[in-house]
């Protein structure tokens, strides 16, 4: 189902549509894991202005895949963040809508974010479904856990490399 994607390097004019998919990917992913109120709450305007300044910095690269002219998911991945980073370049971020799963989207995003050398990332603990994307994709956890917050949520989160 990968012919009528593309996937390509985000410039600022896709803020909107890079921040209407973050919105609603972590209401269809996040559900299990966090209140539905502050999943409601989420606003369109402050993320979209945060995603113009990240694409616009150019501190990581940030990619888009969409189908015709729309935009149904984004990776962003950069130099570690971490002090102790076990790979020099992280995942910092993928997500595709619900109605793309299985569409291929993810895997186009993965490639061009990371390709297939040496990565890392950190997932939510309680991700079946991202867990088992990023196995497929010769990820493994290396024992490193933590917490992040998300929405005003603690979340438990773990480390996988490849």
């Amino acid at each position: 189902m990968t012919t009528d994607l593309t996937v390509r390097a985000a410039v600022p004019d896709d803020a909107p549509g890079i921040a209407r998919v973050h919105i609603q990917a972590w209401r269809e992913c996040y559900a299990h894991l966090l209140p539905a109120a502050s999943l409601a709450a989420l606003e369109h305007g402050p993320r979209e202005a945060r995603w113009r300044k990240i694409i616009a910095a150019a501190a990581s690269d940030t990619w888009v895949a969409c189908r015709a002219q729309e935009i149904v998911g984004w990776a962003s991945a950069g130099a570690g963040r971490d002090e102790d980073g076990p790979r020099p370049r992280e995942l910092q971020g993928i997500y595709v809508l619900a109605s793309q799963y299985g569409s291929g989207a993810g895997q186009l995003l993965l490639d061009a974010a990371v390709g297939s050398g040496g990565a890392y990332l950190w997932i939510a603990d309680d991700n079946p479904r991202a867990f088992a994307f990023y196995a497929r994709n010769g990820f493994v956890p290396d024992g490193a856990t933590g917490s992040h917050e998300l929405a005003g949520t603690p979340v438990r989160i773990l480390r996988m490399v490849r």
